[in-house]
């Protein structure tokens, strides 16, 4: 698929504007109160949008012209339900329905067949997901999926991952000009968060308090994972030494975190 070529579906993609966020709020003002020219004028300054985001499936074989058209669907639909007072980017609201419309026209047209069963189960998902997401102004969980529509979640889950293509933490799927926007962007990040940062640091702190066989205990007990036998035959003293070793060293390090 050429999705470097300049123009697609006879547009220009060399030309195509960049909207400021105040030409974005005004126009969606005025696409709430009915106006197309407005509508228009919207899809057309959000086209690279789609473009970054069609770039993703450029090596599915499929026409450029048509991927991209699908896109241009998922961008329309997303100015539709897309909530001015959610609190979000529109285009961080818009680049997962596009690239979901897009997957869903790659699936129907796939040669790697998935189950018609697995295939129904997971439109069922995705629909129910969407309107939920809807109804309560945020993402459903996959219990309130599963209740929605009286499936049982390992299906969900089993269906979801049938119809999934691997992707990068690092692909691109969106660039305005300045900064790009990866996927890992979008993604939630539960271990690496400043808490457990400035907890690693404080037990890097913690270490360099003891002396060197207290350090040296505590390595092997906790990030070797050794028992306390093991480390009294490994640094010849008794296992009961290396308790009260173990336990002097834990209570200065608590001092100091």
């Amino acid at each position: 698929m050429a999705i470097t070529k300049v123009e697609i579906c006879g547009i220009n993609t060399s030309k195509l504007p960049v909207l400021s966020q105040k030409e974005k709020d005004e126009l969606f003002i005025k696409i709430k109160q009915g106006d197309n020219d407005a509508l228009s004028k919207y899809i057309y300054g959000n086209l690279r949008l789609v473009l970054s985001v069609v770039q993703r499936f450029n090596n599915r074989g499929e026409s450029a012209d048509d991927i991209f058209q699908v896109g241009c669907i998922g961008l329309i639909k997303a100015i539709r339900n897309f909530d001015i007072n959610r609190g979000v980017r529109f285009s961080t609201y818009a680049v997962p329905m596009i690239i979901g419309e897009i997957r869903r026209y790659l699936r129907d047209y796939n040669p790697i067949r998935v189950s018609r069963s697995a295939r129904d189960t997971a439109y069922k998902a995705l629909q129910a997901k969407e309107s939920l997401t809807k109804e309560n102004n945020k993402e459903p969980t996959l219990d309130e999926i599963s209740k929605k529509i009286e499936i049982p979640k390992e299906d969900i889950v089993y269906a979801l991952e049938a119809i999934q293509d691997p992707i990068s933490l690092f692909e691109p799927i969106y660039h305005d000009g300045t900064d790009a926007l990866y996927v890992m962007d979008q993604v939630s990040d539960t271990k690496n968060t400043d808490a457990n940062w400035l907890e690693n640091i404080s037990l890097k702190e913690a270490l360099k308090k003891l002396d060197e066989r207290e350090r040296y205990i505590i390595n092997l007990r906790f990030f070797k994972g050794k028992t306390q036998m093991e480390v009294s035959e490994e640094i010849g003293i008794s296992q009961a030494q290396v308790s009260r070793l173990e336990k002097s060293a834990l209570k200065n390090m608590r001092k100091y975190m």
